[in-house]
């Protein structure tokens, strides 16, 4: 690297840090100089060296920010590799209106992470995302890997109405048709419980990716995710879709649950390799892990 944009890139830094700690608006942040910076470069060593510098700062470690602002900071970090924001409305709540899937949870992100380090999967592809919750994972996939359709699915009518609001919040079309983006996909937001699913109504959807996130946290619905991964099976004879199952590992007994009940169910796992690049804070000692399933 040149000493100039050795410079450059240290003045940088010290503009995002300084900015961070002192939590100033985002919009004050020299957003513009570091897209100059990453056009010069495809290194994602600058990207790394700011998050040291900012959500992995000492001083952040041990006083976080407000997680609003951590994530607010991180949505707008995360579009410069794909010039794509993304903005959620999301609950404070870990329980909130007798669900759970109003607020982000470590694995949604892990999942984001690891989509957007291997978009080869999902581009041009349709994508079944079950249980999405307040749809982080599905926004930087339909953002950052060119899906050609995606289809967020929740079962709780108060998570399916902030689905819709993030989805319209981030610029995509719930109207079939209606994006003249190319690269814009074909957004669909479904209710779909997983008790009661029928083969039919999973049949419509043809996912050639079925994804999700942080779903393993009791055994009731770990089985019924397994019984709707059967059933979605027999919905596409020779072509099944590619499975990935992303989830914090709380309770070693769940972990083994779900793997004891695919044995059970014929369906084959392995481990999915993890990925090299950390754009979001996690729990401390967090252990995340994804499988690819085989239906």
């Amino acid at each position: 690297m040149a000493p100039e944009k050795s410079a450059g890139c240290l003045h940088l830094l010290w503009c995002f840090e300084r900015r961070f700690l002192a939590a100033r608006a985002l919009r004050s942040f020299p957003w513009q100089s570091l897209e100059e910076k990453l056009r010069e470069s495809s290194d994602p060593a600058l990207l790394r060296d700011i998050l040291q510098k900012t959500v992995r700062h000492p001083v952040c470690v041990r006083h976080p920010p407000s997680v609003t602002y951590a994530r607010s900071f991180l949505s707008e970090l995360i579009k410069k590799p794909s010039g794509a924001p993304i903005t959620l409305h999301e609950s404070t709540a870990i329980v909130s209106h007798g669900t759970t899937g109003l607020v982000t949870w470590d694995a949604a992100l892990y999942l984001a992470e690891w989509a957007i380090e291997n978009p080869a999967i999902f581009s041009h592809r349709t994508v079944l995302e079950l249980g999405s919750g307040a749809g982080l994972t599905g926004l930087a996939i339909c953002k950052t890997c060119h899906p050609r359709a995606y289809v967020f699915s929740d079962c709780h009518s108060h998570v399916l109405k902030q689905l819709r609001s993030n989805v319209l919040l981030n610029g995509l079309s719930l109207e079939p048709g209606a994006t003249s983006d190319p690269k814009s996909p074909m957004v669909t937001v479904a209710q779909l419980d997983w008790d009661v699913a029928t083969v039919p109504q999973l049949s419509t959807f043809q996912p050639d990716v079925v994804i999700a996130a942080d779903v393993l946290y009791c055994p009731e619905v770990t089985v019924s995710l397994v019984r709707v991964l059967q059933r979605l099976r027999t919905c596409h004879g020779d072509h099944t879709p590619d499975v990935y199952v992303a989830f914090t590992v709380r309770n070693p007994d769940t972990c083994q649950l779900f793997t004891t009940e695919l044995g059970q169910a014929g369906i084959p796992w392995e481990e999915a390799p993890p990925h090299g690049q950390t754009l979001f804070p996690y729990e401390e000692h967090s252990e995340m892990r994804i499988l690819k399933l085989t239906l």
